[in-house]
């Protein structure tokens, strides 16, 4: 399988070399790694449109087949490798594994996430993987091996073009994960403000912190399943159209009358 990894945390994030290298050793994958040259997160799915990308292809431990660094964020990673980087085009992406969670709404802000989409976007099956941390060590080698078996099943899957992946994975030693469960998007509210600040010439700075709220989850869904010490696998699509809105707005009086719109102006 020729595999196309990315990530938000950049090239030399010790996440995206666990991956690379574990998934490599297997002799049935041709591993190729794009990924920013600096930390991205939280960038969504940016785009860079406004000044040129840079790339650098360089070496890394293992038996990748090549690997790049570029200037762009992590959506610009996939649609560059994909487009231009690769002489053929990838039979997988994964995105990852990201240092810290990806649960519920977070996935609207996550480079990781959106690295994975972008590869949904052009029509290669994506996962994105994470690791929830708390106060343990951080256990990258748990992730890649949970990786490489899901891949040994993933395969004989089939998603619809708009489908990918996300795995959350938690920080623990194997033998301390209590399992595995396909979930849904949990709510992942925050209890966050700005908290103000001033640099040495006097002036007012705003700096965004807080932490996530873990009471409230459904059972089903993927922070219930970290915050129980288990791998979560939930299918996420980017078509966020909600049909059930749509015979509400059909129904509202009057919008579609465009003569008597045309005559208001």
């Amino acid at each position: 399988m020729r595999i196309l990894i990315a990530n938000d945390d950049g090239i030399y994030a010790p996440g995206i070399k666990a991956l690379a290298t574990r998934l490599a050793e297997e002799p049935q994958h041709e591993v190729y790694v794009v990924a920013p040259d600096r930390e991205r997160s939280a960038t969504g799915h940016s785009l860079t449109l406004h000044k040129p990308l840079r790339v650098e292809e360089i070496e890394m431990p293992g038996k990748m087949r090549r690997c790049w660094s570029t200037t762009g964020t992590p959506s610009d990673c996939v649609k560059l490798a994909i487009s231009v980087l690769m002489e053929q085009k990838p039979d997988l992406v994964i995105s990852g594994i990201n240092n810290g969670a990806n649960l519920g709404a977070e996935v609207l802000y996550s480079g990781t996430v959106a690295a994975a989409m972008e590869g949904a976007f052009l029509k290669v099956p994506s996962i994105a993987i994470s690791m929830v941390t708390k106060d343990q060590g951080k256990h990258f080698d748990v992730a890649a091996d949970f990786m490489a078996r899901f891949l040994k099943v993933y395969k004989s899957a089939i998603f619809g073009p708009k489908t990918l992946i996300n795995i959350n994975v938690p920080s623990l030693p194997a033998k301390k994960i209590k399992g595995a469960r396909v979930t849904e998007l949990g709510v992942r509210s925050y209890n966050d403000w700005f908290e103000k600040r001033h640099d040495p010439r006097g002036r007012d700075y705003y700096w965004l912190t807080g932490h996530a709220i873990d009471e409230g989850e459904a059972e089903t869904s993927d922070a219930y399943a970290l915050q129980h010490d288990m791998i979560s696998i939930t299918p996420v699509t980017f078509n966020m159209t909600d049909r059930g809105a749509l015979p509400t707005l059909e129904a509202l009086p009057g919008l579609f009358d465009l003569k008597e719109f045309a005559k208001t102006k």
